[in-house]
């Protein structure tokens, strides 16, 4: 895609993106004072449905399933049973139980009551948490982008397969170059030209997988699902890269962390400690590098466009929006380039666990 393409393809985004918001606070606005932090935590967080629009003054949404795991057995039922935005105000019996959601979390009252109560910070006093095994929008799309890398991946190797003169045709022809990207610049360098070829499966589908999450987050029509800006999301990836790297260490590596060789004993006993927090730190930094960095993005973006609401005026509207659309062109490269850190980060921490003595 041009350069000139993907400046018109962000800007019909970005209008998009503005045209729903604007016409969600023209519905609130007489009920509610707007307030930016709440609408941007709203924006960004994960939910039960995919709130598309409003349409006279009612909102149009793609309903999940919710599935819970209660007191009472499994119960299950679709999320349309409560009102978007619904705040602990609509009831829903199943299951003999009764649920609300607030801050798009579930909630089962307790015994005997009809309404949800809170503390002095909000807190609900009568009603708790059961086990909440439903299909988010973070999680759909988490399955929609894992059918859409098989598909990709296994409609490039049918190609090769077929390929007579070996040359790739088709999407073959697009994913070849960004799949030796990923093995000359990513794998070979960071773990040597000997052993990188075990690791090649799980770096092409990190940085795959985490690309094609950051370009969905991006679509306004998805409406904030946001993988990669979930934190348990990003946790995950940074535990399977540190459980791959901590199976891959050999003699040397852990020679290394234990008893640094080549150093006086009490400096070993100094080293020690550090090189073992030093483990854990490198996948957590992983996990929060991905997740702040995309997550800056998108809060941003709606900062700007709240600046419209907060001084109530349309004037400023043509400066909101121009500094959005440049924040999502250059959101739309720090897609690529947060697959690429996360990816090169794990192939070096691989690299150093399976480094052969000197």
């Amino acid at each position: 895609m041009t350069p000139v393409r993907t400046v018109i393809f962000s800007a019909l985004f970005l209008a998009v993106s503005f045209l729903g918001f604007a016409n969600e606070k023209e519905i609130t606005q007489e009920e509610t004072p707007f307030d930016p932090k709440a609408m941007i935590l709203h924006h960004v967080k994960d939910a039960h449905e995919f709130h598309l629009w409003d349409w006279r003054g009612s909102p149009i949404s793609l309903s999940l399933p919710i599935i819970l795991w209660t007191d009472n057995g499994l119960t299950s039922f679709s999320s349309s049973r409560f009102h978007h935005d619904d705040e602990g105000q609509t009831i829903v019996e199943s299951n003999g139980r009764s649920f609300v959601k607030l801050h798009e979390k579930i909630y089962q009252l307790d015994a005997g009551a009809s309404s949800i109560s809170y503390d002095s910070e909000h807190h609900p006093t009568n009603a708790h948490k059961p086990v909440d095994l439903s299909i988010t929008r973070n999680v759909f799309m988490m399955w929609v982008s894992v059918a859409l890398l098989l598909l990709i991946f296994l409609t490039t190797a049918r190609n090769y397969k077929n390929s007579k003169d070996g040359v790739p045709k088709g999407i073959a022809g697009f994913m070849e170059p960004l799949i030796i990207f990923v093995r000359d610049e990513i794998g070979k360098p960071m773990i040597g030209e000997h052993k990188y070829k075990k690791y090649m499966p799980y770096l092409l589908t990190i940085f795959f997988f985490i690309w094609i999450n950051n370009i969905f987050g991006l679509i306004p029509i998805l409406n904030g699902a946001n993988l990669s800006g979930n934190i348990a999301f990003t946790f995950t990836l940074a535990v399977f890269t540190f459980i791959i790297t901590t199976f891959s260490g050999n003699k040397n590596y852990w020679k290394h962390i234990f008893w640094m060789p080549g150093v006086p004993v009490p400096m070993k006993i100094f080293l020690m400690p550090i090189e073992i927090i030093g483990m854990f730190v490198k996948p957590i930094s992983l996990m929060i590098r991905l997740f702040a960095n995309i997550t800056a993005g998108h809060v941003i973006i709606l900062a700007l466009m709240s600046l419209i609401f907060v001084f109530k005026t349309a004037a400023i509207a043509p400066v909101s929006v121009a500094f959005s659309l440049f924040i999502t062109v250059i959101e739309i490269i720090v897609t690529a380039i947060q697959a690429y850190i996360f990816t090169i980060l794990s192939a070096l921490y691989f690299g150093m666990a399976t480094e052969e003595e000197h």
